[in-house]
């Protein structure tokens, strides 16, 4: 397993160019894709990977939390419902939100 495959561990362990390239390749461009692409990741996270479950909690078809999902998978090469892809946007998402928290406490 290589440092790439790594991201999230080294991101963890203080690692801070582990933690820019979550930033920049996987928060930023789900950020940027628009809230209905971030919303449904978020969702698919929360449910487990469950697609009708995700579907359901943001009134959605389960086709369009697929379409979304590879539009996701496209802008960052992470799927969503595999368990390494889900592992590394859950921890690039966390982390974008504490350095977003963290800035407005500066």
């Amino acid at each position: 397993m290589g440092a790439d495959a790594l991201l999230p561990e080294r991101a963890l362990d203080g690692d801070p160019l582990a933690r820019a390239a979550l930033r920049d390749e996987v928060a930023v461009p789900l950020h940027a894709a628009g809230g209905e692409v971030l919303e449904t990741v978020r969702a698919v996270l929360s449910s487990g990977g469950n697609l009708e479950a995700s579907a359901r909690a943001i009134f959605v078809h389960p086709n369009t939390v697929r379409y979304r999902l590879k539009r996701a998978a496209e802008l960052t090469g992470l799927s969503a419902t595999d368990p390494r892809g889900s592992w590394t946007l859950q921890v690039a998402l966390a982390l974008a939100y504490l350095d977003q928290d963290r800035s407005r406490r500066d």
